[in-house]
């Protein structure tokens, strides 16, 4: 609006938000910056409201890129060594809307390699730093993308959630982070992890903006079967005073005090302003942690097998035939959490084991979408934490791939559901952010984001 008013410029906006990137250096957020082509389109933002024509609902607004999502300008490497010299002859779907809005990408933000991880400790350029505490984890796998929100070094920046990783480092850097419905947004373009549970997101400071990117990028794309039919922006039928679950399954001592203080006051809250509270039972999401670190791994394996050292990114020059090639490319260009989950995948789908592991989960993986289908006749939205702890410090938990595991025990229920959640900031006694999320039934994303407004 300010653009458009001519109250500041888009290359003001874009310089401003390059100088924060730098002045924060220390954070390890951006794998690269996009400094002279975002300029150029600045000025060219600029040219175009000087001279009276159109200009998109996003222009010149800086926002910061997650290094999985595919586009020419620059390397996208999904903070691996394996992709590193990659440059897209594509851009991803998502992508593409934004800035055919005007957005303008400033810079390509850190990851886990290949979106694997809860803390961005797992990357190729090293772990981005808590935005409220740099001797903490930024979370993961799109810390880059929420320490730059966080910061205040652009307006928003795009996410990947595949199991909690928007939604978990949105909670440890105090921002809105938000998961659609599975097939709201295409993920053409987009790094593979999971096929099944990905999802595109983003990272806002306010649920309006998050509203307004939805209103931009959802819709159906003849190049991502698994797309819904457009829904994003259909009225709402919720009640005016919605209903709240709070489930009761969730082993409470395994969750921080400080998390714990937050649920209570923010369901007082609630219920102070009028609404009713049910509580729910659903043993069943006391399985979906197993279940999901047998689908995703499984469905990771898959997905990274085309990076070989064959076609594209990087190949080890020592490799003198077809199997080193191979061997020596993946054991040099992943990350130790990579190979870990993709030796996980091979083994549950292997001879022997599929029906044992494979495919048991995924008929678990029924119950639990059932689970929440009878809870939400019983509710409009479930208020859940996101993680059961606040950001852990740096080193803690990359050791031990069990505790990191853990971490996203009260996120991936949800994307092994397809359902829409959207993680928000609460206040809390702690020195460190905090976040709860809100989770509705399929389609019901904006209803979620309206009701989040009123929070």
């Amino acid at each position: 609006m300010k653009i458009a008013n001519k109250t500041v410029t888009a290359t003001r906006l874009v310089e401003d938000a390059l100088k924060k990137a730098a002045e924060f250096a220390d954070y390890n957020i951006f794998t690269s910056l996009n400094t002279d082509l975002a300029l150029q389109k600045a000025a060219e933002i600029d040219r175009k409201i000087a001279a009276g024509e159109p200009v998109g609902r996003l222009a010149g607004v800086p926002y910061a890129l997650k290094d999985n999502f595919l586009s020419p300008e620059g390397h996208t490497t999904a903070s691996s060594k394996i992709l590193e010299p990659l440059q897209s002859p594509i851009t991803a779907t998502a992508v593409a809307k934004l800035e055919a809005e005007g957005a303008i990408m400033i810079g390509r933000v850190n990851l886990d390699s290949f979106a694997h991880g809860s803390s961005t400790e797992n990357s190729y350029f090293g772990p981005t730093k808590n935005s409220a505490d740099p001797t903490r984890v930024a979370g993961g796998s799109s810390g880059g993308s929420a320490v730059a929100v966080a910061l205040d070094i652009v307006q928003f920046a795009t996410g990947t959630d595949t199991g909690g990783s928007i939604r978990q480092p949105a909670s440890f850097n105090g921002v809105y982070g938000f998961k659609p419905t599975y097939g709201a947004i295409s993920r053409y373009g987009v790094v593979a992890m999971a096929s099944s549970t990905d999802c595109v997101g983003f990272f806002t400071h306010t649920p309006e903006d998050m509203d307004l990117l939805m209103q931009i990028t959802a819709g159906q794309d003849p190049n991502d079967t698994t797309t819904l039919p457009d829904f994003y922006g259909q009225k709402s039928t919720t009640a005016t005073k919605p209903t709240i679950g709070i489930i009761k399954d969730f082993d409470t001592d395994a969750i921080a005090p400080e998390i714990k203080q937050a649920m209570t006051a923010q369901i007082a809250k609630l219920q102070k302003s009028g609404h009713q509270i049910v509580e729910l039972e659903m043993p069943t999401l006391k399985y979906a942690l197993a279940v999901y670190y047998v689908v995703a791994p499984a469905e990771l394996a898959s997905n990274l097998s085309r990076h070989d050292g064959i076609r594209y990114g990087y190949r080890n020059a020592e490799a003198s035939d077809l199997a080193s090639v191979y061997a020596k490319t993946r054991h040099d260009g992943f990350m130790p959490e990579n190979k870990r989950r993709i030796m996980i995948g091979n083994f549950v789908l292997s001879s022997g084991f599929y029906d044992a592991y494979y495919l048991k989960a995924q008929k678990v993986r029924t119950l639990i979408i059932e689970e929440y289908q009878k809870a939400f006749a019983k509710c409009d939205f479930i208020l859940t934490p996101v993680s059961p702890n606040p950001a852990f410090k740096l080193g803690e938990k990359v050791n031990d791939p069990v505790a990191m595991y853990l971490e996203d025990v009260l996120s991936v229920p949800i994307n092994l559901a397809g359902l829409p959640s959207l993680a928000f900031p609460v206040k809390s006694d702690s020195a460190l952010p905090i976040g709860l999320q809100l989770v509705g039934p399929r389609r019901s994303d904006q209803t979620l984001i309206n009701f989040a407004k009123e929070l």
